[in-house]
């Protein structure tokens, strides 16, 4: 019988990215049956749910997101046996598991591409993918002057001359969804997954399935390419996309008519305006879809009334409801982007992090947690140039936009590397080095010491989790000192958050019930955010 109750429209979602998150092999790079050790962690901590990076078999050119098999597991992380003994612990611990689909490209080593490669130009295999005849006398000359996200152009010229779209790495050629038999592959893969017990899916570039049928040159191109989620408007957000998300949530809805049980599908939709993003999520297609601005919003009061305003207005106003982020495995960590660039992450940024962290969960809607950020994990900014992987640096050779920094495997104890991720046997270290002060941060001691990230993070999820005020619903803001943002939740629950770093009169009186920092009863130091219960 189908609940009335919607879990995913409150829900608090740990993004765990696999090969970060705790290695049970010894060699290095963290995996499933690590996942799977690490539950009872999770539980402790009191997310409703899990998203798992991709563990598809991959070359590993984009860490998993160039997907070579949609319906395995690649050894270096275990295989089917494995991850169907996470999904049963996951689900006996009341965890719900999302997987992470990269429906926009795969690997240039999927056997439907490989297939492309020895086929002739118009050929159905080629059909698949972007194809195309170069410009110029010879077809030397890319089809059209599009950019790649992670640098350099769009297109790679193969044997018999022809050319390849990718907008992310050549490792990472693009679908062509106006092909049916690739719709049709997805459709397969979805119910592969959904078969053995998942419970949605997140989904990579959700706005850039189609193209312009065209394929015209870029009134701007090195402006679309100028920010990872800069929006090409021939490459991205098409019309057509959503005709492929009503086809998704269609097959959802099948599952969930079956045994009651909701399938969640949560998109990666990266457009210009939070009137776009609503598009994404009416009733009939995505349940819901990232909402990007809190994460770029920069430390300011004004603003972040400002995305906040705007997306309970559009975004909401759909049905669905926000999905709010500070964190993911492409950005600067919060502690690192609020604050000043000390490696350690104390002082400001930290305060300014932990302050953010309460506002997210006091926020209508749900949340999503990136590993680490309950930690008060600090951007990792020195790693040397030679240990760097991600595909961003090896196109550009530029540090900018790398995200090496966000993905170092996490410390869990001990007082030096590599901090209980890894057995450390015969020499094997982990997959990125762990800087020495990351002992600071240790689970084990965030476990023991009552005034750490973990603590405010697993007591804030207490509290939503009990408190009706909290999860769904609306919010209305307070009148307040400049610099300062409150509002209240449902009956009497009031979040301020002080933005400047001088104290300032707390909004209501009283002790409040939580804080982000020391918070006497009446005054709000200044980067910090508290939650009170009041009368008013």
């Amino acid at each position: 019988m189908l609940s009335k109750y919607h879990w995913w429209r409150d829900a608090v979602i740990y993004q765990v990215y696999v090969r970060s998150f705790l290695d049970s092999t010894g060699d290095g790079v963290g995996d499933l049956a690590g996942v799977r050790a690490g539950l009872p962690y999770l539980k402790k901590l009191g997310v409703d749910g899990i998203w798992l990076s991709p563990f598809y078999p991959s070359p590993q050119h984009d860490h998993g997101y160039d997907v070579a098999d949609y319906c395995g597991v690649d050894p270096l992380f275990g295989d089917l046996a494995e991850f169907d003994l996470l999904m049963a612990a996951a689900h006996r611990l009341g965890i719900k598991v999302l997987l992470d689909i990269v429906p926009n490209h795969c690997s240039s080593e999927h056997p439907w591409f490989r297939e492309a490669l020895d086929g002739e130009p118009g050929s159905p295999a080629r059909a698949r993918f972007h194809f195309a005849d170069g410009r110029g006398p010879d077809g030397g000359e890319p089809p059209n002057n599009w950019h790649a996200m992670f640098g350099g152009p769009a297109w790679t010229r193969v044997a018999d001359g022809q050319w390849y779209l990718h907008m992310f790495t050549p490792e990472q050629p693009d679908w062509n969804w106006r092909t049916p038999e690739v719709a049709a592959e997805f459709d397969r893969v979805l119910r592969f997954w959904l078969d053995r017990g998942v419970d949605g899916f997140r989904i990579d570039v959700a706005a850039g399935l189609y193209k312009h049928p065209a394929l015209p040159d870029s009134d701007d191109p090195e402006a679309d390419a100028r920010t990872r989620d800069s929006v090409n408007p021939l490459a991205w957000n098409q019309p057509e996309v959503h005709e492929v998300w009503r086809r998704w949530r269609a097959t959802c809805e099948e599952y969930t008519a079956r045994d009651g049980r909701e399938r969640l599908l949560v998109g990666e939709v990266s457009v210009p305006t939070a009137r776009e993003h609503a598009l994404y999520v009416r009733p009939d297609e995505l349940h819901q879809a990232f909402f990007f601005d809190l994460l770029g919003a920069p430390w300011d009061a004004d603003a972040f009334r400002k995305v906040i305003s705007e997306a309970m207005q559009d975004i909401a106003g759909t049905g669905s409801t926000v999905t709010w982020v500070l964190n993911n495995h492409d950005q600067v960590r919060t502690v690192t982007r609020y604050g000043e660039p000390a490696p350690e992450g104390s002082g400001l940024g930290a305060a300014r992090a932990r302050a953010a962290a309460l506002l997210m969960l006091a926020l209508p809607g749900a949340a999503y947690i990136y590993q680490g950020e309950e930690l008060g994990l600090p951007e990792v900014v020195d790693l040397p140039d030679d240990v760097l992987t991600d595909p961003i640096f090896r196109r550009t050779g530029s540090r900018a936009r790398i995200r090496d920094g966000c993905r170092v495997p996490l410390p869990w104890s001990g007082q030096a590397s590599p901090f209980g991720f890894t057995s450390g046997v015969d020499g094997v270290k982990p997959w990125l080095p762990q800087p020495e002060y990351f002992a600071e941060y240790a689970t084990d001691r965030a476990l023991a010491d009552t005034r750490s990230f973990w603590h405010l993070y697993r007591d804030g999820l207490q509290l939503r989790a009990a408190l009706p005020q909290l999860g769904e619903g609306t919010l209305h803001w307070l009148d307040t000192a400049p610099g300062v943002l409150a509002f209240t939740r449902g009956d009497g629950l009031v979040c301020a958050v002080n933005f400047g770093t001088a104290p300032t009169p707390a909004p209501v009186s009283g002790t409040p019930l939580l804080s982000s920092g020391p918070c006497p009863a009446g005054v709000l130091p200044g980067a910090t955010a508290a939650w009170w219960l009041t009368d008013l």
